[in-house]
């Protein structure tokens, strides 16, 4: 099968770093942190008391007030995100048809502080006070549906939900439906808004999460030696896919193209993934399969790196497994370390971080990499931000369930 080419010719961010795509990049390049401790809630009696919260967010600069309380938290994430995305694509004034572009935006957790709200009305007032938007607020399909809405867009629309692989899944599958011809373009992504008290309680429950408390900021510390867990963040990142055919004749401007798409299953653990790394090396070789690649032209990694003790032994072994004794020669970052784990959004924002690091020849550091692992033992360019040359970068997201998603993005030429 010939597959057409795919470029990128939007993206937008809403992100504990920068709620722009330019404020993300330059603090991301910078080393700047998102994460503190939370302000959203009492936290009283938490284990972990620290978060990548978004801060000067104002949902009506970017909505209808009268639409923005109708939707959670998620959803206005995802709004304003596609507003910047559809904007620098240029879609507003073009002449492609709505029935031509649709929506594909994942979320792992969707309205979850939607049905706390709820629930807690259901138990104090009792069922007849329960909003008669619960649902269509809480459900996790809601994101992809409102930003048609909001943007008229009625080609292709659902959502994929696979943990933290969502919103990687979300932007592989929107490549695919442009593959099959069925839209010319996709707004695609994640959004996520669980910084909630029950999100927080869970994953801190699981032993999954920092409690480096008094040190928001260096909390989240992917691949050293003395990480604890990961720090929960929060937000939207949108990439407008769209064929090269469309793109070029309407003039857009272009940030890079898609080229591979990788998608397995480690069947091995509802949280943990494979100890060899087997589940993530086998859907990077598909996405250099699809992409028609050899290993050695991938020149820059954004792990998943979420900071966890399993999760990046693991994931060094499965970079090791594909790239063998070119592994250590392959500048590997892990952006959580400023962003928080964005959950369901986290690869949306990493893509759009190869997509940039393409574009510029940068690629941002690792920050908080102080104690060497010798289970880490890879280049992952520690707390300072490199310029080299990028020409294949390459975004690798594992969910619960076992998920396994990985993305391919080449300097476009």
């Amino acid at each position: 099968m010939e597959l057409k080419r795919i470029v990128i010719t939007g993206t937008g961010v809403i992100s504990p770093v920068g709620n722009t795509t330019q404020e993300f990049w330059s603090g991301l390049l910078s080393g700047k942190s998102g994460l503190d401790t939370i302000k959203g809630f009492d936290t009283e009696g938490h284990r972990c008391t620290i978060a990548g919260e978004v801060t000067d967010f104002v949902p009506t600069e970017h909505m209808e007030p009268a639409a923005a309380k109708k939707i959670d938290r998620f959803c206005q994430f995802a709004i304003a995100a596609s507003n910047e995305a559809v904007e620098e694509a240029g879609l507003k004034d073009s002449s492609i048809p709505a029935e031509r572009i649709g929506v594909l935006i994942g979320s792992g957790i969707g309205g979850l502080a939607t049905l706390e709200a709820e629930v807690e009305k259901l138990i104090t007032k009792g069922p007849r006070r329960v909003s008669p938007m619960l649902i269509p607020k809480m459900i996790g399909d809601m994101s992809s549906g409102i930003v048609s809405i909001h943007h008229g867009f009625k080609g292709p629309n659902f959502t994929a939900v696979s943990a933290c692989a969502s919103s990687t899944h979300s932007i592989g599958e929107a490549f695919w439906i442009i593959q099959r011809g069925d839209a010319d373009v996709m707004i695609t992504g994640g959004a996520e808004a669980a910084i909630t008290p029950v999100g927080m309680a869970g994953f801190a429950s699981m032993r999954a999460m920092s409690t480096r408390n008094d040190d928001p900021q260096g909390a989240s510390r992917p691949f050293d030696k003395d990480r604890d867990g990961f720090v929960m963040g929060e937000g939207s990142g949108i990439i407008v896919l769209e064929s090269l055919e469309s793109a070029e004749a309407r003039g857009a401007n272009i940030i890079a193209e898609f080229i591979g798409y990788g998608a397995t299953a480690d069947a091995n653990h509802i949280t943990s993934p494979a100890e060899d790394g087997s589940g993530a090396a086998a859907a990077i070789e598909m996405a250099m399969k699809h992409a028609k690649i050899d290993a050695s032209e991938v020149s820059y990694i954004n792990a998943h790196g979420t900071s966890t003790p399993m999760n990046d032994k693991f994931e060094t072994r499965a970079i090791k497994a594909v790239f063998g004794d070119n592994a250590p020669k392959i500048p590997i970052s892990s952006t959580k370390s400023m962003t928080g784990h964005g959950l369901g959004t986290a690869g949306a924002w990493e893509t759009i971080v190869c997509a940039l690091a393409v574009k510029n020849d940068k690629i941002p550091p690792t920050m908080n990499y102080t104690t060497p692992d010798p289970d880490c033992d890879l280049d992952y360019v520690p707390n300072k931000a490199r310029e080299c040359k990028v020409d294949v970068a390459l975004n690798i997201n594992l969910g619960f369930g076992g998920h396994n998603a990985t993305g391919l993005v080449r300097k476009f030429k």
